[in-house]
Parts: structure tokens; sequence; C-alpha cells
């Protein structure tokens, strides 16, 4: 079972747009155990209207990173019927420098690794329990591409 720990989302004004810019670290336990920690973003006033994330897996029970702990960048849209993700390329990412999140995978790399169906069950389930991502996509019409 998955549980994602919502702390208090960081707001600021976006420099190129001038919307309201969410930023968010969430941390993901598997049957209690510490799992994974995700990054994600979005603005009120951007064009494309999508979440940018990341999931970070691997040894999330200790302080030292771990050399098996990998990252992987993916983007959430909607359209009318269903939430889309698909995973982007690391150098794309606002994230690919933050060494704590191990290395971060290119999307070929990504799509390949055993983890992959953990990710995927992770971006389900921030659609769902994260109120944040979920109320951005409510309040935005204009996110249904």
């Amino acid at each position: 079972m998955i549980e994602i720990e919502l702390t208090e989302p960081k707001k600021s004004t976006c420099e190129c747009c001038g919307g309201t810019t969410t930023n968010l670290t969430r941390f993901v336990y598997k049957d209690n155990d510490a799992f994974a920690i995700y990054y994600a973003t979005f603005s009120d006033n951007h064009p494309d209207n999508a979440v940018v994330g990341i999931v970070s897996i691997g040894g999330w029970t200790t302080d030292e990173i771990p050399p098996e702990r990998v990252a992987f960048p993916f983007e959430i849209w909607q359209n009318e019927d269903n939430f889309n993700v698909g995973l982007t390329n690391a150098n794309e990412s606002p994230w690919k420098d933050v060494d704590i999140l191990g290395k971060v995978l290119d999307r070929e790399e990504a799509l390949s690794h055993p983890w992959i169906d953990d990710v995927f069950h992770i971006t389900d389930h921030i659609v769902v329990d994260d109120l944040e991502v979920v109320n951005f996509f409510k309040l935005n019409p204009s996110a249904i591409n």
C-alpha cells in the first residue's frame, strides 16, 4: 500500500508568466516504510498546464545516498478522459543536479528500469491523493489538452 505524506507547498511568483508557481516535496511510504520521494511543480498561468515532477526510489530508509537510488523525471497532463504521464529526459528536469535524488535517468533508461511500475504506481496516486495536484487540474479547465 502506498501512502503520500503531504507537506506544506511552497508558492512563489513565476518569473516568466507572473502566475503562482507551486512547488511540492512529498514523501512516499510503502507498507509504512520510507520508499520514495517526489518533487513536483506547476504554475496556474503557464500555457502547457502540466505538472512537472521527479520520483526518486531506492534506499530512503538511510540518510546516505545509496548507489542504487535513481530518479525518474516525468510530466503529468490531462485530456478530457484521463490523466497522462510521460517520462522526460534528465536534462529537461529542474532537479537534474539534485544529488540526493540519485542518478537522474533519461527517458529510455527509465522505461526499461525494473522500478518503472513503482513509478507509475506513485504517479497514479499523485493525481488522486495529492490535493494540490488534484486542485490544480480542477481549477484549471484549460489544463485539459
